[in-house]
């Protein structure tokens, strides 16, 4: 069954469908909330359940659809949600430039605000409206003021609250709070799993299995809310994902950058061969173990030597490090590309790229290796946490999955094999 098709849904999924209905046990309650397994069917059920309630309970009205970012919003839900209410018949005009969908059923006509929920200060962005309703997909990735703030928007007779996530940590306070305390908020709780998506095969289901290990598992596969402890990479750890790399020419080559004065520095020389990327080579420098920093210029000359004659297509490094950065620009010789430093969902997406073998580690790379064995999360936090020791490989590394490989991807890979984003 294609994700946009009618054919055939799971008990769970048909719930999710219809628990706002007259007819349903649950009509009476003000809530849904749908987490467990990525790829369970729980958003595609959940959006379209979420526009048919809207339309039978009222018109003219405004609603929200709340995101971590606009762009994933329209990647994870409206690129699906759209040509299926095409298929039923929905008018659908979607106003870019407004983050607005208005949508028409017969002789209703119901808007749609589109918001993303990065930080605290999404909040403002959704103060004064007044709302039918609000989908938050994603719920988890989301701070506590931004859903509070849509919540109470939602003020008009009937409305309803519809809520979506993939595990995280169980001390999060949206699992605390909503999961756990459904009943008393007098909502619907459904819990999926891979199997209550009658559209994948099992071979799909043991492609998922093998993407992840550790917490990640638990969560993504299993559909728990289990703490991240022990190594950040227990497989690499053991040198799983570490091997000689070819000896032809690679077709492209990119360096990633984690720049410290009284931290260590450490740069990666990346090749691309035969689609896998091979860290290759690296330059690791910590300025107290050899007792003297280096100046932004010393850096550079590090740089020059990693690089060699190469045509190197980009030098990817964190935006913080705006010094060294113009340094760089300042020579003409290499581009400089401000790496993406979301750090969960960076490290979600190295553990994919090992796993699925996009990246490599040649046993040259001596500082990657030994970080990979001492990088460690964080014990009895709050929400996952990555210990601030040991990380400057893993954060070069990190820059370079993030910001080179999911571009080169076109973010589909990262689509499908690590939490959406």
């Amino acid at each position: 069954m294609a994700e946009n098709s009618f054919s055939s849904f799971s008990r769970k999924q048909l719930t999710a469908l219809s628990w706002w209905h007259k007819s349903s046990p649950y009509s009476s309650l003000d809530g849904l909330i749908c987490d467990g397994a990525v790829r369970s069917g729980k958003t595609t059920c959940m959006s379209l359940s979420f526009i048919l309630w809207a339309f039978f309970a009222f018109d003219e009205t405004s609603f929200a659809i709340c995101g971590k970012t606009i762009s994933s919003l329209r990647r994870n839900v409206t690129v699906t949600l759209l040509p299926m209410l095409a298929d039923l018949g929905f008018d659908c005009r979607e106003r870019v430039s407004q983050n607005l969908i208005e949508i028409s059923y017969g002789n209703r006509t119901n808007r749609f605000y589109l918001f993303g929920g990065r930080d605290e200060s999404s909040a403002s962005l959704i103060q004064g409206m007044t709302l039918g309703g609000v989908l938050l997909d994603e719920v988890a990735l989301m701070p506590r003021s931004f859903v509070e703030q849509a919540l109470a928007r939602c003020s008009l007779n009937g409305s309803k609250f519809w809520f979506n996530c993939n595990p995280e940590n169980p001390k999060h306070w949206f699992y605390e709070e909503w999961i756990k305390m459904a009943e008393e908020k007098n909502c619907l709780y459904l819990h999926f799993l891979m199997r209550d998506n009658p559209s994948l095969s099992p071979a799909v289901i043991r492609r998922y299995e093998c993407l992840y290990s550790g917490a990640f598992y638990e969560r993504f596969v299993m559909g728990r809310w289990v703490a991240a402890d022990g190594l950040v990479y227990g497989d690499a750890a053991k040198g799983k994902y570490t091997r000689l790399p070819p000896v032809n020419e690679f077709e492209s080559y990119y360096i990633s950058c984690d720049y410290g004065t009284v931290n260590p520095t450490s740069m990666g020389l990346w090749g691309l061969h035969g689609g896998k990327w091979y860290r290759f080579d690296e330059y690791y420098y910590s300025s107290r173990t050899e007792g003297r920093q280096l100046t932004d210029e010393e850096y550079y000359e590090k740089l020059s030597l990693l690089a060699e004659d190469r045509k190197i297509e980009g030098i990817v490094i964190d935006p913080s490090a705006a010094s060294f950065a113009e340094c760089i620009r300042r020579k003409g010789k290499y581009r400089v590309i401000p790496a993406k430093n979301d750090v969960l969902s960076g490290i979600r997406k190295v553990h994919s790229a090992l796993r699925e073998g996009k990246i490599v580690i040649s046993p040259v790379c001596v500082a990657s290796i030994k970080e990979f064995s001492l990088y460690r999360w964080e014990e009895n936090a709050t929400r996952d946490t990555p210990k601030k020791e040991n990380d400057h490989a893993m954060d070069d590394i990190r820059y370079f999955v993030s910001t080179v490989l999911a571009d080169g991807e076109g973010e589909g890979f990262f689509a499908l094999a690590a939490a959406r984003e």
